[in-house]
């Protein structure tokens, strides 16, 4: 069996995987490899599954699957997976790093002391008391919901594929989000997501909440989003994940000086990149056991 690490994994995974056969990160060996691994980078498309004909397995070490063809890879026998358990806390940790960033004037106080002023009369506010929305109440979600709940925040939530959470009171979308004041999305992207946050959902919000983004950029539309923070419909938006990546330069959001950015690091931790690790040779274990690859 040769496995190909196509993208950036913790340097302790070839190691770990040399039991089940050659491990290379080699990509012109594409050609010969039974496994690839992948994150975000690397995009399993027609064309690139069909330049690996002995693919059997492909692994995206993290949550998201949208930079895999996976209609296509069903069509060719190919099993596509992710490691669902392992980003889990990298990335709700991000989401509400970014979240309490903005009530406690994190970014505006750093620069301000920096430039030798002392902007004492800018008051912070609490998170304490405040309604957050979860859009999407899968792993990550959840563990949102468990920090919102010990900073005393309200918590509900919208998933259309989750009925019920021990964590959030689950509403209809456009309840959920109406007297938000803190909205933290964590969808994947689908033709369902596609722009879910646009003109017409913001325009429900009657608090001018905090938006933040840890999810997918395609699942907001940027324009509407730059949009609402000119206009004062959203109060702050937070994002690590854009409609493309690195973000084009002309991309509405980056002239919005009420938003703080980061470059998609939701996921890189050192602690996920090992657990991601972890359960990726689990997987590959699993599914040579049941002769699959």
């Amino acid at each position: 069996m040769l496995i190909l690490i196509s993208d950036a994994f913790d340097k302790s995974l070839p190691s770990k995987l040399s039991a089940f056969g050659e491990v290379t990160e080699d990509k012109a060996r594409l050609g010969e490899a039974d496994v690839v691994l992948i994150r975000s980078k690397t995009k399993a498309t027609k064309e690139y599954i069909d330049s690996a004909p002995n693919l059997k397995l492909i692994i995206r070490g993290g949550v998201g699957m949208d930079n895999i063809d996976r209609e296509y890879c069903e069509k060719k026998g190919i099993i596509a997976c992710n490691t669902p358990r392992s980003s889990a806390v990298a990335v709700a940790e991000l989401a509400f790093a970014l979240m309490i960033s903005v009530p406690c004037h994190i970014p505006f106080y750093d620069s301000t002391m920096k430039k030798g002023e002392w902007q004492k009369s800018v008051k912070r506010t609490e998170l304490c008391g405040k309604r957050l929305c979860l859009l999407g109440m899968g792993n990550i979600a959840r563990k949102v919901a468990e920090r919102a709940r010990a900073f005393g925040m309200d918590v509900v939530a919208y998933d259309k594929y989750v009925e019920t959470s021990d964590l959030a009171r689950m509403l209809p979308l456009e309840e959920a989000v109406r007297e938000a004041d803190y909205i933290s999305m964590h969808l994947p992207f689908t033709p369902e997501t596609d722009k879910m946050v646009n003109a017409a959902l913001i325009a429900k919000m009657e608090h001018h909440p905090v938006l933040i983004n840890t999810g997918r950029g395609k699942c907001i539309d940027e324009k509407d989003v730059a949009e609402a923070l000119s206009s004062g419909a959203l109060s702050w938006f937070c994002t690590d994940v854009y409609s493309s990546e690195p973000p084009a330069a002309d991309n509405p959001l980056l002239g919005c000086e009420n938003a703080t950015f980061t470059p998609h690091v939701g996921a890189n931790t050192t602690e996920n990149l090992l657990r991601i690790g972890d359960e990726v040779v689990e997987t590959i274990e699993k599914y040579r056991k049941e002769g699959k690859i």
